[in-house]
């Protein structure tokens, strides 16, 4: 007998793998769009995110009034979004930096000039806090990454329960999405002496503006 069948005989004849037993552990669900919404902004402020909760209608305002207030006089801001007009509005005398064609002709203005970039959710997963972001040629992923801030536009109406329920509201059993983002918070890292930074890979600031859609 080889090595190998010797191998194979002991492992055949070892003892019965213990019979699978259930675990305990349940995805989080919410009895309303109340507490789904409460557990959201409780689990992703609990990750230093900063909230702008605004009413549909006076998104372009009081996003403008913010950016004021911060003194945000540089931005990226995509294409096709579905708040783009009033995106447009709130940074109107502002630079703003539309990404378009090659990443090397406008990578420049991006991270030397920007200092804040927004895009638009594609929902949100009330349990762990965490935005979701289907980036695409309109709204590259550079956008929510290379600024000092996001800015993420999330409509109250898209915050599911658990990943689960954002997978069956998309629909993406039937077609996966092929760039997804997700952002439970802003950068942060504790790699050098274990002292927690932000800022070090990524946005040292998130904001989330929460419209209300419905």
């Amino acid at each position: 007998m080889s090595s190998k069948e010797a191998i194979l005989n002991r492992l055949r004849g070892a003892a019965t793998p213990l019979a699978h037993v259930p675990h305990g552990w349940q995805p989080w669900r919410g009895e309303d769009d109340n507490a789904r919404r409460e557990r959201f902004l409780g689990m992703i402020t609990a990750s230093h995110a900063e909230i702008l909760t605004v009413k549909e209608a006076n998104l372009a305002r009081d996003l403008s009034a913010w950016l004021d207030e911060e003194d945000v006089t540089s931005l990226a801001c995509g294409q096709g979004g579905r708040w783009q007009k009033a995106v447009s509005a709130a940074c109107a005398g502002r630079f703003v930096l539309t990404p378009a064609g090659e990443f090397a002709s406008w990578k420049d203005d991006l991270f030397d000039a920007c200092q804040a970039g927004i895009t638009h959710c594609a929902g949100a997963i009330a349990d762990t806090g965490t935005l979701v972001l289907l980036p695409d040629g309109g709204e590259p992923r550079t956008i929510s990454l290379v600024p000092p801030c996001h800015i993420a536009l999330l409509a109250a109406s898209t915050i599911a329960d658990n990943l689960a329920g954002l997978v069956d509201a998309g629909r993406w059993q039937q077609a996966m999405p092929t760039n997804l983002l997700l952002v439970s918070g802003p950068s942060k890292t504790a790699d050098i002496q274990q002292t927690l930074a932000y800022g070090a890979h990524g946005p040292s600031r998130l904001l989330v503006v929460l419209v209300e859609d419905c």
